[in-house]
């Protein structure tokens, strides 16, 4: 099975960093996209940054700036650094691949179990 684990969320204050990554393992052929997305309490789930195979980078206006997105496709991970990082990004944050299983599948999404990013003073 396809499984995706994030790690490196915790407790930061205002201003602080934090560099989350995302593994992906299993039976994987190839991997379209990796990105993140997060969700605050009473708000719906928001993309924070994605990028593709080849390297194309998206990002949400509210973080551009302070967050960066980068792979390592050999590994099949994906990191996001976030700097300068305030109250607002308090949120779960999870890991998405759209990610093709074998040869002649078709492409599917997957998600990790997320992993809770608060900053607070």
């Amino acid at each position: 099975q396809v499984q995706l684990v994030e790690s490196g969320g915790g407790f930061v204050q205002p201003g602080g960093s934090l560099r989350l990554s995302c593994a992906a393992s299993g039976s994987i052929y190839s991997i379209n996209v990796m990105g993140w997305y997060r969700q605050a309490p009473g708000k719906e789930r928001e993309l924070v940054a994605r990028v593709t195979s080849g390297g194309s980078t998206d990002y949400a206006d509210s973080v551009k700036g302070r967050f960066t997105i980068s792979r390592d496709n050999a590994k099949k991970t994906v990191y996001l650094q976030m700097n300068g990082l305030e109250p607002e990004d308090t949120a779960i944050y999870y890991c998405y691949a759209r990610l093709r299983k074998r040869r002649y599948y078709r492409d599917n999404d997957y998600w990790g179990q997320g992993t809770q990013v608060t900053v607070s003073s």
